[in-house]
């Protein structure tokens, strides 16, 4: 039966809830870039706080945030971006790690034109402390100096060499290094310029751009490990959450006044 048609079903009493703002129940924690970018403190993320059985550090934990280079490193490299997962939290600090890298739209439409070839790889590879990435890396054809010919098309066997050449070198470097290196390498897109100039005798390229990576998977947490990428100290916290020396550990002696 519909409320409005009885009378004494619409005039019930005393059944209202008290509104509460859900604000009330939320905390702000900060959150810290790991130390290969300029900018440390790259913004603030609000959880609801601790009740019970329901901890707000294991709600943040897992959260990906997703930053420009430009707000990263202070500079106008606007169309990469960074993905970072939070995977520790010490305090009122979220510490993240790398999660990814991607281009932005606008960018790779710009690179796409006619007239020209374009060559695309992917490859998966594992770096030394056991991060296992897919790097994917662009291309494109370009006219040499003094060519006549509008367009700069690349023969098949020649996509297959210059394709062979990128699995190679993304590999190589990748594969030597650790996470930390490899996104150092990243940042000023220096895989990209090493292609171009090894693939310089196959056919010119411009534009070469490692356009993503994906964490595919990672190693055990190690929370001492995850505080060297931030280049602090690692140590087990207390009830409050600030990091205390472990056992062992060196000491600076706080200096009292006289």
């Amino acid at each position: 039966m519909a409320i409005g048609k009885n009378k004494r079903l619409s005039k019930r009493k005393g059944n209202k809830k008290k509104l509460i703002d859900p604000f009330t129940k939320k905390e702000w924690y900060d959150v810290k870039a790991p130390s290969m970018f300029t900018v440390r403190d790259i913004g603030k993320t609000l959880v609801t706080r601790t009740t019970g059985m329901k901890i707000a550090a294991d709600a943040l934990k897992g959260r990906v945030y997703e930053c420009a280079l430009a707000d990263l490193n202070d500079d106008e490299n606007a169309f990469r971006k960074f993905k970072l997962v939070c995977e520790d939290v010490q305090g009122k600090y979220c510490y993240t790690n790398f999660h990814g890298m991607d281009l932005t739209r606008d960018k790779l439409c710009s690179l796409v034109r006619k007239w020209q070839t374009l060559i695309e790889a992917h490859v998966d590879v594992k770096t030394t402390d056991g991060y296992l990435l897919r790097v994917f890396c662009m291309g494109f054809t370009k006219r040499v100096s003094k060519q006549i010919k509008k367009a700069a098309y690349a023969k098949s066997s020649q996509v297959r060499a210059i394709r062979k050449k990128m699995v190679d070198i993304m590999a190589k470097e990748a594969s030597t290094e650790d996470l930390k290196s490899f996104v150092n390498k990243l940042i000023p897109d220096s895989i990209g310029k090493d292609i171009e100039k090894e693939c310089m005798d196959i056919y010119p390229l411009h534009d070469v751009h490692i356009r993503k990576v994906k964490v595919l998977k990672k190693p055990k947490f190690d929370a001492s490990k995850l505080m060297d990428l931030h280049g602090e100290m690692g140590g087990t916290t207390d009830e409050s959450g600030e990091i205390v020396s472990a056992p062992g550990e060196f000491v600076e002696p706080i200096i009292q006044e006289s």
